[in-house]
């Protein structure tokens, strides 16, 4: 089985050299870029399975680099995490909605950001099952991992396609936070409770347009749930 194919997009060269000898040493393969144009050139020549992306680059934020990833056709579903040194609760929300999948705060241990990329990783994958998942027009191809409504296609980071699938499999069912963290994200991964509500908002956007952004239903004082009725709550 080919390694999988990891960009640590980082300007601080010791830490850069860290990183990637960790994960080398966890069995991916590294390439490595000290700042967003270099980074830019790497995704020309091969394009990675994830990016690990830092906040602080000398040429543009992290941030805007993201952000302009998930602006752009080609990029916009690569799984991005971010590493920062910024641990106020403002910045980790500034992060997801700018597009990254994960956060992880300086310093971090290697073990925990292995564990973190290969939970993003198995996120993007998908559903495993072949059989397509349809909802008033809106589909989700699991074999192709493809979501379109009404034949138009949809862009979803792969946490937003994780949380999509497993709404459509569990229709008009309430899901508290706590029980999506554990459904959607495992429960071996460290991930706070208000990253539930920026990931909703990421899926509630890409829907909107297609008209199906009221499927995803707020439910005050429980949670969510997805449902192609119009329900008060």
């Amino acid at each position: 089985m080919a390694a999988r194919q990891i960009l640590v997009v980082e300007d601080e060269r010791p830490i850069r050299d860290m990183i990637a000898f960790g994960l080398r040493r966890a069995g991916f393969e590294v390439r490595e870029a000290a700042d967003a144009r270099a980074a830019r050139a790497a995704l020309a020549d091969r394009r990675p399975e994830l990016l690990v992306v830092d906040w602080m680059l000398p040429d543009t934020s992290g941030l805007e680099f993201t952000r302009a990833l998930k602006r752009e056709r080609d990029t916009r579903d690569l799984p991005v995490i971010m590493l920062t040194a910024r641990a106020e609760e403002a910045d980790k929300v500034a992060g997801l909605e700018g597009g990254a999948d994960d956060y992880l705060t300086k310093p971090f241990s290697l073990r925990e950001l292995v564990a973190r990329i290969n939970a993003v990783l198995r996120r993007a994958e998908g559903g495993a099952e072949g059989e397509s998942l349809t909802a008033d027009g809106l589909e989700i191809d699991r074999a192709a991992h493809r979501v379109s409504a009404r034949g138009r296609a949809i862009a979803l980071g792969p946490t937003e396609y994780r949380l999509l699938e497993f709404f459509m499999t569990h229709p008009d069912r309430v899901y508290s936070r706590e029980q999506l963290l554990d459904r959607v994200w495992g429960g071996n991964v460290y991930v706070e409770e208000r990253t539930i509500d920026v990931h909703i908002r990421r899926l509630r956007k890409a829907l909107e347009e297609h008209g199906c952004d009221h499927f995803v239903q707020t439910v005050r004082g429980t949670g969510y749930r997805f449902s192609t009725r119009v329900e008060g709550g």
